[in-house]
């Protein structure tokens, strides 16, 4: 347990801060396109690693997906250490007062950062902006939203093979054809987004002499959440009915594509409504997503067992279209809370 804590302390740092890297290094007009390919890995990572460890395990030792996994973090260090570099850059410094940067060893341990950090916040100040970017209305509602309707991607994906087991007689190896499924989902939820949500975009600025409110982003939530909440009733109706595991699998990648859509548009708003605060509002978005599956993962098999799965997953495609609510209310009265609210005014010395 020890273990994993440490592992998922660090290993959040590439879902927390991706809109933060992202917004250092593209354009506004390039951003969600940027998302979409960041968030696609992002959401498609919890499938991929059961894919291939129900593969290992059906001939291998329980230890070698692990030592795997192993061998991609110290691949993805070396590839960082070998060819990334820093982001970060403080436009409202002049050009002739940027402080040095250093050589490439003092960049990649942080000294160089570490000379200039009287040009940067506190420890306390930057600990205050997390707080300060939360109580803002926008992404507090923007949160609680995503947890409500992300929390059972993760509940079906660390549950999955307790329900599939023993209902299609399946071993690890069909298992884990069985998560070929969310990747493809993944992937098509990708593909779509790519040219979706700047046609959402585009077509509002089009129709409004070139201004452009972050609210239109959620227009996208609004498409893609049907598609979720039909998924999650459908995967109730298969479990209890004994449909087809073809069928489960379809219904299964109707919810994951369409929390792929979702995640983008809801990661592009709040992005584009506070884009000082790229990566604040990434690490809460993040939050909410890890906190609300994980909660999920504890009372899923028990909620089954007790309810049946077509009316735990009914309740579950309820929540969801529940949930919808909040969305609706960004988009009616997002613009008057962020005035309301006011900006964020960080404190930078």
């Amino acid at each position: 347990m020890a273990a994993r804590i440490l592992n998922g302390f660090f290993s959040t740092v590439s879902q927390a801060g991706g809109l933060m890297f992202i917004k250092d290094m593209f354009f506004f007009h390039e951003q969600a396109r940027k998302i979409n390919i960041w968030a696609s890995f992002i959401v498609m990572s919890p499938y991929v690693g059961p894919l291939f460890a129900a593969f290992m395990t059906e001939t291998l030792h329980w230890s070698v997906p692990f030592w795997v996994y192993f061998g991609m973090n110290v691949l993805g260090m070396a590839l960082v250490v070998a060819f990334l570099e820093e982001t970060y850059y403080d436009r409202t410094i002049p050009s002739d007062q940027q402080p040095a940067r250093g050589n490439r060893f003092a960049r990649l341990i942080g000294t160089a950062q570490w000379k200039s950090r009287h040009l940067r916040n506190t420890f306390g100040q930057a600990c205050w902006r997390t707080v300060s970017v939360l109580l803002k209305p926008i992404v507090a509602l923007s949160c609680v939203f995503y947890a409500l309707t992300f929390a059972w991607a993760v509940g079906i994906n660390t549950t999955l093979a307790i329900f599939v087991t023993p209902l299609y007689g399946f071993g690890p190896k069909q298992v884990g054809f069985f998560y070929f499924t969310p990747v493809v989902a993944v992937a098509l939820g990708e593909a779509t987004g790519h040219w979706l949500h700047d046609a959402l975009a585009k077509q509002y600025i089009r129709s409004h002499k070139g201004h452009f409110e972050p609210e239109v982003r959620l227009r996208a939530v609004l498409l893609a959440m049907p598609v979720v909440i039909v998924g999650l009733v459908l995967i109730g109706q298969c479990f209890e009915n004994q449909w087809y595991f073809m069928a489960t699998s379809v219904c299964w990648g109707l919810y994951v594509f369409g929390m792929m859509i979702t995640t983008v548009a809801l990661s592009s708003y709040c992005l584009d409504s506070y884009p000082e605060a790229s990566g604040e509002v990434s690490a809460w978005l993040n939050m909410a997503r890890t906190v609300g599956g994980f909660i999920v993962s504890y009372f899923q098999v028990r909620w089954a067992e007790a309810q049946g799965t077509k009316q735990s997953f009914g309740i579950q495609a309820g929540i969801c279209g529940g949930a919808i609510l909040f969305i609706v209310a960004l988009i009616v009265w997002g613009k008057r809370l962020r005035i309301w609210a006011g900006p964020l005014n960080f404190a930078t010395t």
